[in-house]
């Protein structure tokens, strides 16, 4: 940073970059036009977990299947557990002694969904299958209704 700075008395400078000549005003440069929705063999339809769904095949971490036959199937492994909070109980023995209202802070339900949803997938020959992990007990529906499009997809 040596050399001294060739606008500083205020010259023609702009800050970033400048357009070609004869760019239109505004943004400066054409957009490329957006590719169809669904129409290309590219352009997917369906992601589960690493498995992707294109217009006529599977693509998955073993290789690329057909989609005209597959076979879908998916099973829960999820669970949910039902628990009184540790506050409700704290609650429930520090209001007791004062009301029996207190016992009612052991009405305090807390609900946690853990574990997995495996999808699997088997065209071809070849058999693929991966884990969604289940992040509430309304998961399971839409990997169902997920599957049910792709069966609907492969028949």
């Amino acid at each position: 940073m040596t050399e001294p700075n060739p606008y500083k008395d205020g010259g023609d400078y702009q800050w970033g970059p400048t357009q070609p000549p004869g760019a239109p005003d505004g943004h400066g440069y054409a957009q490329a036009p957006l590719a169809p929705m669904g129409g290309s063999p590219g352009a997917p339809l369906l992601a589960l977990g690493d498995i992707t769904v294109l217009q006529d095949s599977v693509i998955t971490p073993n290789g690329t299947m057909p989609l005209k036959g597959a076979v879908w199937n998916c099973t829960d492994m999820s669970r949910t557990e039902e628990k009184i909070p540790t506050v409700g109980i704290v609650l429930a023995v520090v209001f007791a002694v004062f009301c029996l209202l207190g016992l009612l802070f052991l009405l305090m339900k807390e609900r946690r969904t853990t574990g997995f949803i495996q999808i699997s997938v088997t065209s071809a020959g070849r058999h693929h299958s991966t884990m969604i992990p289940a992040t509430g007990p309304d998961t399971i529906h839409w990997v169902v209704g997920q599957i049910g499009y792709a069966r609907s997809l492969s028949a």
